[in-house]
């Protein structure tokens, strides 16, 4: 036999005896075989022998009852959730009325009752998921960035620090530029008169009330701000960057939801799901080894070695293919030729496939025109040409096209004009611009 409670004083909450349609009082019989729907008897059926269709008296059951103590002894689990109720209903702290609703215990009782048991009991002070090493624990501090005690930092505005904290200024608690910041624009020519008819009083007090609405929507903004850390935006970030890069798209994705949870609820649901990432990448490891005929961590160190020794094959591998891919164009495998006989010789190859631009990113090779239609009709420097913007031939040759005719009817042509008629990126065309003025194909305007 089991010791449910049912959570709720009022009988009429309660679904009727199926016995003799009465309503239900504690201790009453649950029958634990009859489902989906709860078949339920009082007491005085249950020692009759109640049977109804498929529900027999010999069947198990449940006696339903929330008078056993939860918390502490003394009080019930259906004096719990009175108290619980009582508190909502009249307020925290006025202790006479709640004991008035309650009826069964005195101001002092429910004071101290609650106090201990739901204000300052530590079994509901929920922590961090302690998932991390040592070096994470640092992230497990407040949320507020700032303690109280310290001198907070007061950045000048329109700085660096000042962008960075979103406009936070912690010595005031305040934001620079509040959410929905001229809601008050709205109140500033509202004046309350004796003379005022019951419309537009009535009408005046409804702007007052959608005015407060906006303060609590900026308030509650403002905590989840707080609570979440999201003013120290560099602690925001070093966070997120201590979890892989799936974890971090998890991250990105539901920080969305963390305005309806708790920010140690959505801590917990991040580390849980990197915990389960990292889970699945050691089982996945470890199926690898079963699969590869391994029973052994030290035979599974050996089969990574030589695993890394194949990967580093393969690439080797795939080196050469590039290099077979320039032996089928004579020009590019000369210039490949050149610029490793220039590396042999130990000074800088005048002829490179790949160069470093001036920003220090490495610009895309030259393209490989093998095979590409058009490549016939255009001789060695206009292969050079496409080669280095990386322009397919037919594409070179209407924008060629069009430029002659250009030329042609204008007399002469500008670059503003060529780009105005080319639309692709603008240093590729000033290139083709040069090449066609140096190889005499147009003149300039």
């Amino acid at each position: 036999m089991d010791r449910l409670a049912s959570f709720t004083n009022d009988p009429f909450d309660k679904p009727p005896c199926r016995g003799c349609s009465s309503y239900l009082t504690e201790p009453y019989i649950k029958c634990a075989e009859c489902a989906p729907s709860p078949f339920l008897l009082c007491l005085q059926c249950f020692t009759r022998g109640f049977e109804y269709k498929k529900h027999q008296s010999d069947h198990k059951y449940e006696i339903m009852t929330s008078d056993f103590p939860v918390l502490e002894p003394g009080w019930t689990a259906q004096e719990e959730m009175a108290l619980l109720e009582a508190v909502m209903d009249c307020g925290f702290g006025n202790w006479q009325d709640v004991a008035y609703q309650m009826r069964t215990k005195t101001k002092e009782e429910c004071e101290s009752h609650y106090m201990k048991n739901f204000i300052n009991n530590p079994l509901f002070s929920s922590t961090l998921l302690s998932l991390r090493k040592t070096k994470d624990s640092r992230f497990a501090e407040g949320a507020i960035p700032f303690k109280p005690t310290d001198d907070p930092p007061r950045p000048t505005f329109d700085s660096v620090l000042s962008r960075d904290m979103a406009g936070y200024m912690p010595a005031r608690a305040d934001f620079m530029e509040e959410f929905d910041n001229y809601a008050e624009w709205d109140l500033k020519d509202i004046d309350f008169v004796d003379d005022d008819s019951d419309i537009l009083r009535a009408l005046k007090l409804s702007v007052v009330d959608i005015y407060h609405s906006r303060l609590k929507e900026r308030q509650r903004r403002k905590k989840i701000i707080r609570d979440h850390g999201l003013i120290n935006l560099r602690k925001f970030q070093m966070l997120e960057r201590c979890y892989p890069k799936e974890v971090q798209e998890l991250y990105d994705v539901m920080r969305r939801f963390a305005r309806v949870v708790g920010p140690i609820e959505h801590d917990k649901f991040i580390e849980s799901h990197a915990l389960e990432f990292e889970l699945r990448r050691e089982i996945r490891r470890l199926q690898e080894y079963r699969k590869a005929g391994i029973k052994s961590f030290c035979s599974a160190k050996v089969y990574e070695r030589v695993k890394r020794m194949r990967e580093d094959e393969r690439r080797k591998r795939t080196m050469l293919c590039d290099v077979l891919q320039y032996i089928q164009d004579g020009r590019a495998c000369q210039q490949w030729l050149s610029k490793q006989a220039a590396i042999d010789a130990g000074i800088t190859p005048a002829v490179t496939t790949i160069t470093v631009s001036a920003t220090g990113r490495r610009s895309a090779p030259p393209l490989n025109l093998t095979g590409l239609p058009g490549t016939e009709k255009l001789n060695e420097r206009e292969k050079e040409l496409c080669q280095v913007v990386r322009l397919v031939p037919g594409a070179y040759l209407e924008y060629k096209q069009a430029l002659l005719n250009e030329c042609r009817r204008q007399g002469g042509l500008r670059l503003a004009q060529a780009r105005a008629l080319i639309k692709i990126d603008v240093n590729k065309t000033r290139k083709i611009y040069d090449f066609l003025i140096k190889e005499g194909y147009i003149t300039k305007a």
